[in-house]
């Protein structure tokens, strides 16, 4: 889905969503308040509405950005396998029009920002997390 109201997500639970699912018969147990009373009129036997739950998520991104991330490969560092999940992470997230927030840390919390919605967060973020690791570029020494 690509809408832009929260909730992308169709649940698999039925309940008091707001996305209509199906009428069906009314079955012993059934929440009474849901009852179609237009159908049942019509049926002559009680009918019951169904909705989808809708489910927004929100994604928290930590991630280390602690001086053991320069250790890799000679094609590829941690730090740099580490960027491109975070950033795909993110991009499901923002087009699914969810939150998105980002944490990262070291020996400390280098950056935070809160979850939301929207690209701006995370172009923002990205770029402060660039300029983050160009700075902690210091060698492992052992």
């Amino acid at each position: 889905m690509s809408e832009t109201f929260a909730g992308e997500y169709l649940s698999t639970f039925k309940g008091q969503g707001l996305e209509f699912a199906e009428v069906r018969e009314y079955i012993a147990g059934d929440d009474v308040r849901s009852i179609d009373w237009n159908v049942t009129a019509r049926m002559s036997v009680p009918y019951i509405k169904k909705y989808n739950e809708s489910r927004e998520l929100t994604l928290l991104i930590a991630c280390d950005v602690s001086a053991s991330q320069q250790f890799g490969s000679a094609a590829r560092l941690k730090q740099e396998t580490a960027a491109e999940l975070t950033a795909l992470f993110a991009l499901c997230a923002l087009k699914n029009s969810d939150k998105v927030g980002l944490l990262l840390f070291s020996d400390k919390i280098e950056l935070f920002v809160p979850p939301r919605k929207g690209a701006n967060i995370f172009c923002a973020s990205s770029a402060r997390w660039w300029r983050l690791n160009r700075k902690a570029k210091v060698p492992i020494s052992g």
